[in-house]
């Protein structure tokens, strides 16, 4: 490990669990606030793809190996869709939330946002983390000798 940019190490390591803690704040009060899934999920990916540029590729892929991030792609996709499929399955629509509490629809319409919000969370940051790591872990075109 190289002793250079030790400052920026540091303040990584420090900002890395803060912009993860935004991105569950972002998640979760999507509903009620501006957010959601989609913004959360970027900024997740953010916490994930500043770590790899700041410690190599090779560290980012010890935290968050890239099976890891194949696998939270289908189950972000498969809760999203999976909320639809409940909802039909007790005789509602498509994506319709009031399935999920009839007598309480408000609530319903809650647990149904929430689940589908963070099955969008869940896809978009394994989709960012995973193009990070296809165009950071492509070889170079060149050499630094062809310089």
């Amino acid at each position: 490990m190289h002793h250079h940019h030790l400052i920026l190490r540091v303040v990584t390591k420090m900002l890395v669990g803060a912009i993860m803690l935004f991105a569950f704040y972002v998640q979760f009060h999507g509903d009620f606030s501006p957010g959601g899934g989609f913004q959360a999920g970027v900024i997740m990916a953010v916490a994930f793809i500043i770590y790899g540029i700041v410690f190599g590729l090779d560290k980012a892929e010890q935290v968050f190996p890239p099976w890891l991030v194949h696998k939270l792609v289908a189950l972000g996709v498969l809760l999203y869709a999976g909320v639809g499929v409940v909802s039909m399955l007790l005789g509602y629509n498509y994506l319709d939330y009031d399935a999920f509490s009839p007598h309480h629809p408000s609530h319903g319409q809650h647990w149904g946002i929430l689940l589908v919000e963070l099955g969008v969370g869940i896809t978009v940051t394994g989709v960012m983390v995973a193009i990070y790591y296809a165009f950071a872990g492509r070889p170079p075109p060149m050499k630094d000798e062809d310089w």
